[in-house]
This record gives structure tokens, sequence and C-alpha cells, in this order.
């Protein structure tokens, strides 16, 4: 056989891999959005309060927060087909639960199940793609797996409020079953099952103080809304989580085989941009929990016509992407940075203006400008973070932004879920009262536009630096 029929032939082999590793990506992306637009009908039929449903998202993003370092050792040990295998079936599972919960708690712990099994389908089919495909061939196979993490948000929360409309809030999680039961079955055909010949030993001990660290700071932040704790309660939690995240790193000095190693922190960009990651999303984090909520609680919207509204954000944040490297090429990371996390903030803060008599062009010219300087955001903040980092410490450094990704959307809703509480008791009548969302709005924006300050730390980039502003991984972009 010619070399090329031969390299078209394995090509042509691995494509269902790459639509198996695409197609899980995109369920796990649209199930971090489309549960947004349902919020409200899930709150009449569990009979709570619309602004006490956040925990049914920070469960979820909690949880991958928490699996996300676990993830390669556990592909390592077990092998990558039983694991993908595993993820999938633990995911179908929670699906089925949430669809079958009666109570508020009841979902929660569901969506943790989902999330469970959500936090291993990504970073297992990027190492099964790592290991599979030739490097030239690596890049254009990063970048269609990346394209589901951009279409999942696109449509999650349109058609979270049609199946809504049309049927009821549970379909929003039954429609993952065929998908689960297909991708099974792709997994036993289609996915190679790959062991590490040898195993480093995995910082068990390490692990639990991380984990209980991001958990105490969450439910820190979420207790005094969703949970009622008593205030001391709320304050014991915050110092606890904060101490065991102190010692989780004195201890990983000490360890020659930590999670994530100190060393790298000695690189400037990566230090500035993890920071910058985790404080300038808790504003922007927030926004696709906030936006439904204000468009349905306080402004009467339909949860199908309240899912079409967020269609402008997501398409400005798309048409925007390729925007990122040029601007970096000619002012470099800081004042790009330090320019357009004013401008989030600014964005955010802009919503406090909303209300039920602004013409409908204004608002969506609103969320089409705010997706597109947030998406630009996440391009540069992604890049920045990653691109200094060599090959050694390129893999901990992707796993780590990725756990203060997820970490970041669930401390993101957790503060806007108390943020709600505390204005609706300050101006009452719930989330009808506009008031309640713009001093939200507000303050969220102004939170971001202070992460700015992070970013101001960069040094000024010479053009040389800002030629390698391109090496950001394909997927790690797309959050």
């Amino acid at each position: 056989m010619p070399v090329d029929s031969a390299h078209g032939a394995a090509t042509r082999s691995l494509k269902p891999l790459l639509w198996l590793v695409a197609s899980s990506f995109f369920m796990q992306t649209l199930d971090g959005t489309i549960v947004n637009t349902a919020l409200p009908a899930m709150a009449a039929s569990l009979g709570e309060r619309a602004l006490r449903m956040q925990s049914v998202i920070i469960g979820y993003s909690l949880t991958m927060a928490m699996l996300i370092p676990a993830s390669g050792w556990l592909a390592d040990r077990f092998g990558t087909r039983r694991v993908f295998l595993s993820a999938i079936v633990v995911f179908t599972l929670g699906s089925v639960l949430c669809a079958l919960s009666h109570t508020l708690p009841q979902l929660t712990l569901a969506r943790v199940l989902q999330g469970a099994g959500g936090a291993l389908l990504l970073p297992v089919g990027r190492l099964v793609l790592l290991q599979t495909f030739p490097r030239e061939q690596l890049l254009p196979a990063m970048s269609f797996v990346a394209i589901p993490g951009l279409v999942g948000p696109l449509i999650g929360p349109t058609l979270g409020g049609w199946l809504v409309q049309v049927a009821s809030w549970h379909w929003i999680f039954l429609i993952n079953v065929p998908i689960g039961i297909a991708g099974g079955i792709a997994t036993l055909t289609h996915m190679p099952a790959r062991r590490a010949s040898e195993l480093a030993p995995f910082d068990f001990a390490g692990y639990g103080l991380l984990a209980a660290g991001m958990v105490g700071i969450s439910i820190a932040l979420d207790g005094m809304s969703d949970l009622a704790l008593h205030h001391a309660t709320v304050l014991l939690l915050l110092v606890f989580g904060l101490v065991i995240l102190a010692g989780y790193w004195l201890r990983a000095a000490q360890q020659p085989h930590p999670l994530f190693p100190p060393s790298i922190f000695r690189v400037p960009a990566f230090s500035i941009g993890l920071l910058g990651n985790l404080f300038a999303r808790l504003g922007n984090g927030a926004m696709p929990y906030l936006l439904p909520l204000l468009l349905q609680v306080s402004l009467g919207y339909e949860p199908f016509h309240a899912g079409l509204m967020m269609l402008p954000t997501s398409v400005a944040a798309m048409g925007s992407k390729r925007m990122a490297i040029p601007l970096i090429n000619r002012f470099g990371y800081r004042q790009v940075l330090v320019a357009n996390t004013l401008l989030v903030g600014l964005g955010i803060a802009a919503f406090a203006l909303v209300s039920a008599s602004q013409p409908l062009w204004i608002i969506l010219l609103q969320l089409a400008a705010f997706g597109m300087v947030n998406s630009l955001q996440f391009t540069a903040m992604n890049t920045l973070t990653l691109k200094d980092l060599d090959s050694p410490m390129a893999s901990s450094g992707n796993s780590l932004l990725s756990m203060m990704q997820m970490l970041a959307m669930s401390l993101a809703v957790a503060a806007a879920g108390g943020l709600l509480a505390a204005f609706t008791d300050t101006f009452g009548h719930g989330g009808r009262n506009l008031a309640v969302f713009h001093a939200t709005f507000l303050c969220m924006g102004l939170m971001t536009a202070a992460s700015a300050w992070i970013f101001w730390q960069l040094p000024d980039d010479d053009p040389e630096t800002r030629r390698g502003s391109n090496k950001g991984d394909p997927v790690s972009e797309v959050a």
C-alpha cells in the first residue's frame, strides 16, 4: 500500500475516536449552561424560590473542580477506556437521578454525581488524543474537539428554555440518556485501553487538603443565601478553607511528588494569569446564572425567550475569538488585559441600568458587547497563563488552570447568590424587585474591575514576547 494511502486510512480510522471525544465534550459543556434558563421552572416544581437554586450549579462545577486534578492519575492507573466509560456511565446515571429528583437537596446531590462524571470526560479524552494522534495531526484534532465547547454554551440556554416550555425541566437531563448510551457503545468500540507502564505515586493527602479547602470556601460563600447559615459559621468555614489551602501549599513544597509542584509559580506569567483567572471570573462567571434569572423573574420573559436572549452573547463571543492575538501582538498582554478587564466590569455593571421599559435592541446590544469583551478576556487570560510553561510543567499548569476555572465558576455563583439574598433582605419583594438585581450586577461589576490590578503587575511586553501569544491550548481557551 502506498504511504499516502496508509496515512489516509490511519486518519480515517481515528475519526470515530475524534467524534467520540468531541461529543462527550459537547455533552459536558451543554449541561453546564442548559440548566440556567430552567432554574425558575425547577424552583416552582420543587417548591423553592428561584433565587435559592444556585446550589444546582455550584454542586456541578465544584465537583468538577475537585476531580479534575485526579483525572490523569486515574486514567494511568485504571486505563483510559475503563475510566472514560465509567465517566459516561456516572454522568448518565447522574442525569437520570436529576430528572427523578423531588427536592432541591436531591437535585443538588444528583448534580454532584453528574459533575463527577463530567469532570473526567474532557481531561481523559484529551489525554487519549495526545497518546493516539501523530504530532502533525494533534493541533487540528484539538481544535476540532474545542468546537463543541463553543457550540454547547451557544445552544444550551435556548435549548433549556425550549424544553421547559414544550415539555418539562426534567427533559434537560433526560436528553443525556440516549447520548450516554451511544457514547458508552462507542467507547467500547473505538476507545484505546491504554495504561501507564510506570505510575507516579498519587498525593492522596494533598488531594484531600485541596478538595477540603475548595469545599469549605464554596460552602462559606453559599452559606448565607442557600444554606441560611449563621454568620459565625460562615466565617469559621471561610477561615477553615483558607487555612487548609495554605496548609496544602506548605506541604507540597516538601513532597517529592506533589499534586501541583510549587515551582510552577516561579513563572510570573503563570502566577499572575492564574490569580487573574480566579478573581476576574468571580464577576463574569456569575453572568450565565444571573441573566436568565433577571429576564424571567424580574422582566417576565418566558424560558424559551430568555434562552434566545442569550444568543447575542454567545454569537459575539465566537465572532470575537480571532481578535485576541492581533490585539496582544500590538499592545501586549498587560495593556490588553488591564483595559479589557475594566471593560468587562463595566459591561457587567451596565446591567444595573436594565428596566422593563428599556427598548429590546438596547438589551441585545448590551448582551452582544458583553459577550465580545468576555470572550477576549478568557482567551487572553488563558493564553497568558500557559504561554511560558515548558513541557515538564505544561500538564500540571493546564490541569491547575482547568481546576481554577471550575472553582471560579462555583465561587462566582455562590457570591452572586449571596448578594441576591442580601439585597432581597434590603429591598424586599425577592427577585421581582429590579433593585435586587441592579445592586447585584453593580457589585459583581466592581469586583471584576478590581481584578484589573492583578494584570497591572505584568511587565510591559516586548514585541518578541508578544509573538508568543498564540501558544495557548485550544481546548482550554474555550472556557
